[in-house]
């Protein structure tokens, strides 16, 4: 399976979306990943899906584990699955998920010693996956500036981590304008938190390359969601 998240692109390509299940019925999930990820259309159909794993420390919510990954890898064998490792101790997770199907890891900036993130993402690509480096939105962006080589991607936090449904907070969209033009064609930016149609489009324009929607796209009726996903995209 190619990596859609290490894929060349340019600015005037559409972003991929990821609904984050976090906003969709557990007591449905299949049928929920169904619906985005099988939808007819194409530029209506979700290009991943987003797994914000939380362990109540790292961040206050307890959410998912790898077991929800590795049964929506049983029931979607093609699916791109994104993970979102909002933990104290992201290493801990890291081959669980990867043995459980995850595509993607992404790890806190504000969860590891500096000097641990190179290896970490090393770690992560040598089990077959990309790796993803997150900043929460009061850190700043020079944190993660000297690791932009190290990375696949940056994932730029537009809430506190916690809770889906939270308001967006645009001034992160500076640290995106400020790691776009250092990035090469096969790193992206994705951002996280409180995006739906309204301010997507500021998003975009800011440059990232991957967006995250939770209640925008599962907090709307199921025969709305392609067109909240098409919208999200510019389309």
């Amino acid at each position: 399976m190619p990596n859609l998240l290490t894929m060349p692109r340019d600015r005037s390509t559409p972003p991929l979306i990821a609904p984050s299940i976090l906003s969709a019925d557990f007591a449905a999930m299949g049928e929920e990943c169904r619906g985005v990820l099988e939808h007819a259309d194409a530029a209506g159909r979700a290009d991943l899906l987003h797994l914000d794993v939380m362990d109540g420390h790292f961040a206050p919510n307890l959410t998912m584990g790898p077991d929800m990954c590795r049964a929506l890898r049983r029931v979607f064998p093609a699916a791109f699955l994104d993970v979102h490792l909002m933990v104290h101790d992201p290493a801990m997770f890291i081959e669980r998920f990867a043995d459980a199907g995850a595509n993607n890891l992404t790890f806190h900036i504000e969860a590891v010693d500096e000097v641990q993130v190179g290896p970490m993402a090393d770690k992560i690509r040598s089990i077959g996956a990309s790796a993803g480096l997150a900043i929460n939105p009061p850190t700043p962006v020079e944190r993660v500036m000297p690791h932009l080589e190290k990375i696949d991607m940056l994932l730029v936090m537009s809430v506190n981590p916690g809770y889906s449904g939270q308001a967006f907070i645009p001034e992160v969209l500076e640290k995106v304008r400020a790691v776009r033009k250092k990035l090469k064609p096969i790193q992206r930016v994705q951002m996280d938190g409180g995006i739906n149609v309204g301010n997507a489009g500021a998003v975009r324009e800011a440059g990232c390359g991957c967006i995250v929607a939770a209640s925008a796209v599962f907090g709307v009726p199921a025969l709305q969601r392609p067109g909240v996903i098409r919208a999200l995209r510019g389309l």
